[in-house]
């Protein structure tokens, strides 16, 4: 695939990503934005995402975002980044109108929405992706931090299975532009408010383990998120965080987004595919992180999600 030559003759051309856009969603965005502003100067390039996190604010664009998704806005190529077209929320209108539609992903649920589709699930993240796609010699400091910080995201700072010898050559190049990496991991990966650590450690404090102790599951229901007056993006890591404890195969992540209805967020080991079970339920993502949106009561969301990841602990 040649992204130049795929946008040849555009002259409006947008880009998005998923809602609750993460850091490897955020860099790709940004990055592709920087690429085609730079070799394409006369089109003009806009980027849609539901408000990030302030903490991807130093990528250069971060700025530009348009999170108010206007009526009226028509596209010659539309890229759908880091997810299908399903969950590009309010920027769904503008790709399903455009006249080119690209789809460009790493997720093993995602079978390709666009006229033109890249989709590489043994690839770490789709900031990986872009820097397969695009031109090396247009690659800049601010492009290279870009997609480093999407990287280190999706890779867990390059410990997830999903790294590879090439993932790390490729880190290695980008670093090389000379940004503050030791600084963007601490301040955009590890880092957390106080507020965000209290809510965690009221997560980890009330969760359960179950299945033998092979599971685990945390919770955050609506009176517990306005009591702390958190917001979901106040909730990243949480679920990483159940995971990483002794002993457990498959960690579950709930929080309540509307009366008996739960965003659920699925991490594991080599044990269970999390993107199967996350699918069964209208969801989907990686292998050993996946996640899907569920209604019910807390426990009968666990029960129906615990038939499906006892069946492969079996």
């Amino acid at each position: 695939m040649n992204i130049l030559q795929e946008c040849k003759g555009a002259k409006r051309i947008g880009i998005s990503g998923h809602v609750r856009p993460d850091g490897d969603c955020v860099g790709a965005c940004l990055a592709l934005y920087q690429y085609l502003h730079k070799c394409m100067p006369e089109a003009t390039v806009r980027v849609f995402l539901e408000k990030p996190a302030d903490i991807f604010s130093e990528i250069k664009g971060f700025d530009l975002i348009d999170s108010t998704f206007p009526g009226e806005e028509t596209f010659d190529v539309f890229f759908a980044l880091d997810c299908g077209k399903d969950r590009l929320g309010g920027a769904e209108k503008y790709f399903v109108q455009a006249a080119k539609k690209i789809n460009i992903d790493h997720h093993v649920s995602n079978n390709g929405c666009g006229d033109v589709n890249y989709i590489m699930p043994q690839t770490g993240s789709t900031c990986e992706l872009i820097y397969d796609l695009t031109d090396s010699g247009q690659l800049d400091r601010d492009m290279a931090m870009a997609i480093y910080i999407g990287m280190i995201h999706d890779t867990g700072v390059f410990q997830y299975s999903n790294t590879t010898p090439d993932t790390l050559k490729k880190a290695a190049h980008l670093i090389s532009f000379g940004f503050d990496f030791p600084r963007l991991i601490e301040e955009t990966f590890y880092q957390k408010t106080y507020l965000q650590s209290q809510i965690m450690g009221r997560v980890l404090m009330e969760s359960i383990r179950f299945m033998d102790g092979r599971c685990i599951v945390g919770l955050v229901d609506r009176r517990t998120m306005e009591f702390y007056e958190v917001e979901p993006g106040d909730l990243e890591g949480i679920v990483n965080q159940l995971r990483n404890i002794k002993g457990i195969d498959c960690a579950i992540f709930m929080y309540e987004t509307n009366p008996r209805e739960y965003k659920v967020s699925l991490r594991s080991n080599e044990k269970v595919d999390v993107a199967k079970v996350a699918s069964c339920f209208g969801g989907g993502g990686h292998v050993r992180a996946a996640g899907c949106t569920m209604k019910g009561t807390f426990h009968d969301c666990v029960n129906n999600l615990s038939l499906h990841i006892e069946e492969q602990l079996c």
